[in-house]
């Protein structure tokens, strides 16, 4: 299945793109944005590192139905660009997102994960959410948190920053309806 459009109150969030490979080069390379990303991230990032990581992995990725990759922009602002979500099959990271330094910390990553969360459960049919984090990057782990997922997993691994403590968060198809009928 191709990546669809989608959109929440305040986000679109549209099919990834290479000519997005730009925006992401300049609001991706920050250490606050990278530090808690798998190691396989180079840093300091190159600087045709979006660009290649898009060619070269993500949209193949998409091509072959093994990820989903959207673009992040503001409604109120559609050329906006603030950030970008994934969802990946595999059995321990399904979901990851990054989100420009001036808009974290406005609820647009919640707000993001809700909307491909219902798409991994509703449209992709998968019966459960893995997400690997680091136990210090605790902006992530709120969001984990408020969308009641559960610690299932505590090991050690791998980040740009280093190996570090860290946790693999999960949530079912049921459990996530239950919760979406409250919310």
């Amino acid at each position: 299945m191709m990546t669809p459009e989608l959109e929440s109150a305040r986000l679109l969030l549209r099919p990834l793109q290479l000519a997005d490979a730009a925006y992401t080069q300049i609001l991706f390379p920050h250490w606050e944005i990278v530090q808690f990303l798998n190691q396989q991230v180079p840093w300091p990032y190159p600087v045709d590192g979006a660009h290649s990581y898009y060619k070269n992995f993500a949209l193949p990725a998409v091509e072959r139905g093994d990820e989903w990759h959207w673009s992040l922009f503001l409604k109120s602002d559609p050329e906006q660009f603030i950030g970008s979500i994934g969802l990946f099959k595999g059995e321990e990271n399904n979901r990851g997102f990054w989100i420009g330094l001036p808009w974290q910390r406005r609820g647009f990553a919640s707000e993001a994960s809700v909307i491909v969360t219902d798409f991994w459960f509703d449209v992709l049919k998968f019966e459960r959410l893995r997400i690997p984090k680091a136990i210090a990057n605790t902006g992530s782990r709120r969001i984990s948190e408020i969308q009641n997922m559960r610690v299932v997993v505590r090991q050690e691994r791998e980040f740009v920053s280093g190996r570090l403590p860290a946790e693999i968060w999960e949530i079912t198809a049921d459990e996530w309806h239950a919760l979406r009928h409250r919310i």
